[in-house]
């Protein structure tokens, strides 16, 4: 379902269909980070105003199309200034994003053994960080998938497309919890700004 119509949204939704039949999940993932990176770059497609505009103390989620047969749903994001996420996870999904415009620091976490007396606390480190830039895409494939995005800039906006195996609709979010590298773990409910 399209939630609505841009220039070129055909062309991205026949891309991610012909990726999602590639059977495996690395096939399904490397064939979608390819495709998106030639379709950034080629600036065929022209995402709609809505999606570079953003939100007040918080990142913009908005939905610009779920597939029925496939189930999938793409997801374009808005970074203000400084904005970005804490330590989360997809729920156990895969997701390949892509920065459409300014750029993103992605930071991978490994989950890390709980030690001794640290009870429903979960530990994690840095294993690598990456500037991003636009028509550069990555993915994610459980259990590979804690991570955080931040947009960097003081001054620009980042805008970012994340295509999710489901309907992305609530995560665990991890904050910080005393102690070296012990986070809390928190389900968080995923809300969708408009598309207009």
């Amino acid at each position: 379902m399209l939630t609505t119509e841009f220039p070129g949204c055909q062309k991205l939704i026949q891309a991610i269909d012909a990726a999602v039949t590639k059977g495996s999940t690395p096939a399904i993932t490397d064939s979608l980070r390819n495709s998106l990176c030639k379709l950034i770059q080629s600036q065929e497609i022209k995402l709609p105003a809505c999606v570079f505009e953003t939100a007040e103390n918080r990142y913009a989620r908005r939905e610009l199309y779920h597939s029925d047969e496939y189930g999938y749903c793409v997801v374009a994001m808005t970074w203000g200034p400084g904005q970005g996420t804490p330590i989360h996870d997809h729920c156990g999904m895969w997701c390949v994003e892509g920065v459409w415009s300014g750029a993103l620091e992605v930071v991978q976490y490994e989950q890390l053994p709980a030690a001794s007396g640290q009870d429903g606390l979960y530990c994690f480190q840095p294993v690598g960080s990456i500037q991003a830039g636009p028509g550069s895409a990555g993915s994610l494939i459980p259990p590979h998938e804690y991570h955080t995005i931040r947009n960097p800039s003081d001054d620009a906006i980042a805008v970012s497309l994340h295509i999710y195996s489901g309907n992305m609709t609530h995560c665990a979010v991890f904050q910080p919890a005393g102690g070296d590298h012990c986070y809390q773990r928190q389900d968080r409910k995923l809300s969708l700004d408009p598309v207009n």
